[in-house]
């Protein structure tokens, strides 16, 4: 391995099997030395999670040519941990995640295991980026996703970096690079789920429940990602993983504790 090239992480949360990986290799593969980390199987949804309470294994695959793959048995975060201490030789320069199939905008950057696995990147101290496809068709078109991702994996290369303690939320609009608009640096809108659970019962009598959900956009700000995506615009939203509520500290210093 080259030590004047880059070397980057390539982890998704659909899985080392999902075409999405295979076209975020592809885009980024000429930008540097890339090494692939991801999840045997599907595991979105995971957000943060992490493996404590059973074992891990590592298996490599040969399924990208001469880029070295592995798969974990474990979440996203598990693969990114797994990669830096156990896999690559050194940290990397550079984290990207996905590309995702569906769209992890707004409040969806919550239970993302793609974003989740950037977040941890940038935790690490590693530039991260999570990219996501508003399309769940199998044969899904990623070219201008996979354009996108090499476009702002060589800008953070070529800048050395994101400001510390930042990670990228890229959300890339359904159709053809032709059917994009452009780019819009973009907040995180203001929306949520309201959830419902579907009773019903299985073939032994027994009662179970299926998750359902409606997507609720309160935010009628146009500097938003949901606004940029409904406008066949690809958003960027910085995010950052201190959670501190900075706004509220005041307010609770005024407390009789």
């Amino acid at each position: 391995m080259s030590e004047n090239r880059p070397l980057i992480l390539v982890t998704n949360d659909d899985s080392i099997y999902s075409k999405g990986i295979k076209s975020l290799v592809e885009a980024v593969s000429s930008l540097g030395e890339v090494i692939v980390v991801a999840p045997d199987s599907p595991q979105s949804g995971m957000g943060h999670a992490v493996t404590i309470h059973g074992i891990l294994r590592i298996n490599e695959e040969k399924i990208f040519g001469d880029i070295k793959a592995y798969t974990t048995s474990g979440t996203p975060v598990d693969c990114v941990k797994l990669a830096i201490a156990k896999v690559l030789p050194r940290k990397p320069d550079l984290l990207v995640s996905g590309i995702n199939h569906g769209s992890n905008s707004s409040i969806n950057v919550i239970y993302s295991g793609t974003m989740s696995a950037a977040v941890e990147g940038a935790v690490e101290g590693i530039p991260s980026v999570g990219f996501s496809l508003l399309d769940f068709s199998a044969d899904a078109d990623f070219r201008a996703a996979m354009k996108i991702a090499h476009d702002v994996s060589k800008q953070i290369l070529e800048d050395k970096g994101l400001p510390e303690g930042t990670c990228l939320n890229v959300n890339i609009p359904k159709g053809s690079p032709e059917e994009i608009k452009g780019v819009k640096i973009c907040r995180q809108a203001k929306a949520n789920w309201e959830d419902n659970f579907d009773h019903r019962i299985d073939p032994m009598g027994k009662p179970y429940y299926w998750m359902l959900g409606e997507f609720k956009n309160y935010d009628k700000g146009e500097d938003t990602d949901e606004f940029a995506l409904s406008h066949q615009f690809i958003s960027i939203v910085p995010v950052h993983y201190d959670l501190t509520a900075y706004h509220a500290i005041s307010h609770l210093q005024q407390w009789t504790l």
